[in-house]
């Protein structure tokens, strides 16, 4: 029997990201994004496009999680990667890692050229 333990969805304008990766550069990303992430991005055409959708997923996920920045979520502690098929997969490290360990989440992305939604269902484990 599959047991929800949390849901999140988060919302992000791609071009307000593409201002915040203008404005605030490098110390922006490497506070939000792992290196993993970061190369993928910028090997892209459209690098902002995929750092939305990158925040949106940690966002959403953070909100699954129900225990806001208060909780033991860190930024880099959550990384979105892409099976060969290409559909998007979280991998956790530390101590998010640890206290999801016996749970899956699960990610949903879809994009527009102007929005991005990420969907995150956190399945309890046994």
């Amino acid at each position: 029997m599959t047991r929800i333990q949390g849901i999140g969805v988060d919302v992000v304008d791609v071009q307000r990201m593409k201002q915040m990766l203008a404005e605030q550069g490098e110390a922006f990303v490497n506070k939000i994004f792992t290196e993993a992430e970061i190369a993928y991005c910028q090997k892209k055409k459209n690098p902002h496009e995929h750092f939305a959708a990158r925040f949106a997923a940690k966002e959403a996920v953070s909100k699954a999680l129900q225990t806001g920045w208060s909780g033991e979520f860190r930024w880099k502690d959550l990384e979105v990667v892409n099976e060969p098929s290409g559909a998007p997969k979280i991998v956790l490290s530390r101590g998010l890692a640890d206290s999801l360990k016996t749970n899956r989440v699960h990610l949903s992305l879809s994009h527009t050229e102007n929005t991005v939604v990420a969907f995150a269902v956190i399945e309890a484990g046994d």
